[in-house]
């Protein structure tokens, strides 16, 4: 497979229309046409399903979008890496789940930018999982984890900051007075949490006393989705602090959870990772920040 036909393939699973991609590509309709037929002959099996007015995707054809959109993201990526000028340029690719510590990285950030201007940073946001598999993949440079494990497979920077579990609930809440909550004081309040694959094994181990006996009545993955269903009176989030902002006229509170303990945050990457200038360029001034 050639990346120019994975990019004639994606155009026409966008467009959901052979016309409407070949005038994206300004490419024929003939041309296109017989372009995806070779594609499909070559994989022996069909891909798309020909309708009246919409074009989809078989089975076969959508593992194959979702293959071929990380192939030609990892392809510009390193093209772009290997033009970059004399002059450090480029992209910095980050992954990152909700958390304060994304302010290190902001402030980094910033400060390179200020000297590099040529310097684009891509933030994807996702839970752990996720952000790992974008990792293995090459697809980012950096990732920003919580509660990395001994034994880890990534090299890693500990960074200075530290998150508490706890609830964000209304301040009408019964409890919202109190500086800290103990887990026994869970067991008659709906609870909203993360969904299962936000945690990683230590973060499990950390909160499954609170969640496996208590009323859930919701999962989320964004914490401010979360604290809209919160204000509404559906229950009470449990998430990381400062995530929310809380405000002295504003309808919720945060109130931590005692017994659980903070959470550290590291800054990981690859084993034997060859980085572009720009991502080079970041990790050391991560490093001269926040090594110890």
């Amino acid at each position: 497979m050639e990346i120019r036909v994975l990019k004639y393939f994606l155009a026409v699973a966008r467009e959901e229309s052979v016309l409407r991609a070949a005038e994206s590509l300004h490419l024929s309709q003939p041309t296109l046409s017989r372009q995806l037929m070779d594609l499909e002959h070559e994989l022996g099996k069909k891909l798309f399903i020909r309708g009246a007015r919409h074009i989809t995707l078989t089975e076969e054809g959508m593992l194959l979008r979702s293959r071929a959109e990380e192939i030609v993201d990892l392809c510009d990526k390193t093209t772009a890496e290997i033009a970059a000028d004399e002059d450090i340029g480029g992209d910095v690719y980050i992954g990152a789940g909700e958390t304060e510590a994304m302010r290190l990285i902001a402030k980094t950030a910033k400060k390179i930018q200020n000297d590099h201007p040529n310097i684009c940073f891509h933030i994807f946001s996702g839970h752990a999982e996720t952000v790992s598999e974008r990792l293995d993949k090459g697809l980012i440079d950096f990732g920003l984890l919580l509660d990395i494990e001994g034994g880890s497979k990534y090299e890693q920077l500990s960074l200075p900051a530290a998150d508490r579990f706890g609830l964000l609930m209304r301040k009408d809440s019964t409890l919202a007075k109190k500086d800290k909550i103990d887990i026994g004081e869970l067991h008659s309040l709906p609870l909203i949490v993360p969904a299962q694959s936000h945690f990683n094994k230590a973060q499990e181990r950390r909160v499954k006393n609170i969640i496996s006996k208590q009323r859930i009545v919701a999962t989320y993955n964004l914490i401010y989705n979360a604290s809209l269903l919160v204000e509404e009176g559906l229950g009470c989030a449990l998430c990381l602090d400062d995530l929310i902002k809380i405000t002295e006229d504003g309808p919720l509170c945060f109130v931590p959870i005692s017994g659980v303990g903070e959470i550290r945050s590291f800054v990981v990457w690859k084993k034997n990772r060859v980085f572009s200038k720009a991502a080079k360029l970041f990790l050391e001034r991560m490093q001269e920040e926040f090594a110890k």
